[in-house]
Parts: C-alpha cells; structure tokens; sequence
C-alpha cells in the first residue's frame, strides 16, 4: 500500500511537471503585404504551411504612398512584421529607410496595368494611346491606387494633358469599387483586377504608356523568424508558385 501511494505521488509530480513545460514552439511569420500579389498568394500559401509546418499571418497595405495604411507607415509605427511583399519601387524606398535586411531582397512576378469595368457593362476602347486617353476622359469616376497613383499622377496624365480632369474624379479603393458601383473604371495591375468579383477585365493599356509593375518579397529588419522567413520567400520563388502566378496575370521573374 505505502509503495502504491509512493508510485501515486510521483506520478502526481510529473504530470505536474509536464504541465509546467512550455508547449513546442512553433514558427510563426507575420506578413504585411500589398494587394498585387494578394490573388496569387491565396493560392500559394496553403502548400507552404502544409509542407513546412510554418503558420503565417498575412495583413495588407499599399506599396506606395502618403496614408498611415502604406506597408512604409505601418512599419515606421512598429507594426510586428517578418516578411513584406509589395511594388519593387516600394521595396526600394524601405530599402533606403533602413527597414530592410540587407540581402534579403527578391523579385517575384511581373504584372502590366490593365483596366476594368463593371460586370455586364459595355467595355471601353482602350487599343489606342488616344482611345485611352478618351475612355479616361469619358468615365464619371476612375479609382487607381498605390504605385498606380505614383505613375498617373506625376507621369502618365500630366504627359496626355489631362491630370486635372482625372485626379478630381479619381478614388483610392482600388477595383472592388468598380464592384460596388463606387467607380466606373478601375486602372490597376491586371494581378489585382482578375480575382474581383463582379468586375470585368478589359485589357491592357498601349504597350507605349504601359507601367509593368514587378512585386518583390523581402526580409523586415530586426526579424527574429529569419529562417522561416527566407523559407517562406524562396517558396513563392519556386517552379511550383509559378503556374498559380501566370493563373492570376503574373510573369514569374524568374
């Protein structure tokens, strides 16, 4: 009886014990991200966690721009973030800031602006650099967002002579308000125009005005998931990414 009672009060004193132990660490990987790459990356991810083991968060932001929501803004308020995913002309400007760690940096896809409409509307005449620029003046409202903003705004509509007209009628909420009857015309990468529903994509803009937008993925600074996170990049780099990204208007980079 007496060894019974032993045998019950040590395994009392284990199960204690194992309780007290910390449970396994799993990797973790926090991703702040911009919406070009948003439709690819949906479909991507799922075979990361699964064949890694690797769970990540995913939070969203603008490339570019003067909003508290840019991925720039967000990182300067200290936002908890391991990986980024955005324009390649954004990934520069966190470069220079110091936000990046160095080395870390790689490109991913490729994808030109294109344009859309509401589904069931009537599409635009865009063949032309001219039919273009009247569609643009013709629409009641337009939305653009992000590095598109940067591109229009101090390039493209100042050298087509109508950055007035457009900019009074323009919103930032990207294609999803072309859904909503919020605006008429979406100008954007096509990555973000084909997975919108209720939005219909009518094409590229002339190859002569075109923007093609590179989406780059790189490590934050100061990350503690560095391994996880290198991973998780070099599987979006990889052969089996690159279909997914060609199913949503992307060119693989490499």
């Amino acid at each position: 009886m007496l060894m019974n009672n032993r045998w019950i009060v040590l395994l009392s004193v284990l199960m204690a014990v194992v309780v007290a132990l910390p449970a396994p660490a799993f990797a973790q990987v926090k991703v702040l991200m911009s919406g070009g790459f948003t439709a690819a990356y949906d479909e991507i991810l799922p075979g990361f966690e699964k064949q890694t083991g690797v769970s990540v968060t995913t939070s969203t932001g603008a490339s570019q721009g003067d909003g508290p929501g840019t991925i720039s803004a967000q990182l300067g308020r200290g936002v908890p973030a391991d990986v980024v995913i955005l324009s390649k002309a954004g990934l520069t400007d966190l470069v220079k800031d110091g936000k990046i760690s160095a080395g870390t940096e790689v490109d991913l896809a490729q994808s030109p602006l294109g344009v859309a409409v509401r589904t069931g509307s009537p599409k635009p005449d865009i063949s032309t650099v001219e039919a273009f620029k009247q569609t643009l003046l013709r629409a009641k409202s337009i939305t653009f967002q992000s590095a598109t903003v940067i591109y229009l705004r101090d390039k493209l509509l100042p050298q087509l002579g109508i950055t007035d007209n457009v900019m009074a009628k323009h919103n930032e909420i990207g294609p999803s308000a072309v859904a909503s009857g919020a605006a008429e015309l979406a100008v954007a990468p096509v990555s973000e125009i084909l997975h919108v529903p209720g939005v219909e994509y009518v094409g590229t803009i002339p190859t002569e005005i075109q923007l093609v937008q590179t989406f780059s993925a790189a490590v934050v600074s100061g990350s503690k998931k560095m391994a996880a996170s290198k991973k998780l990049i070099a599987f979006l780099a990889s052969d089996s990414a690159k279909a997914i990204m060609r199913q949503n208007g992307m060119s693989p980079s490499h």
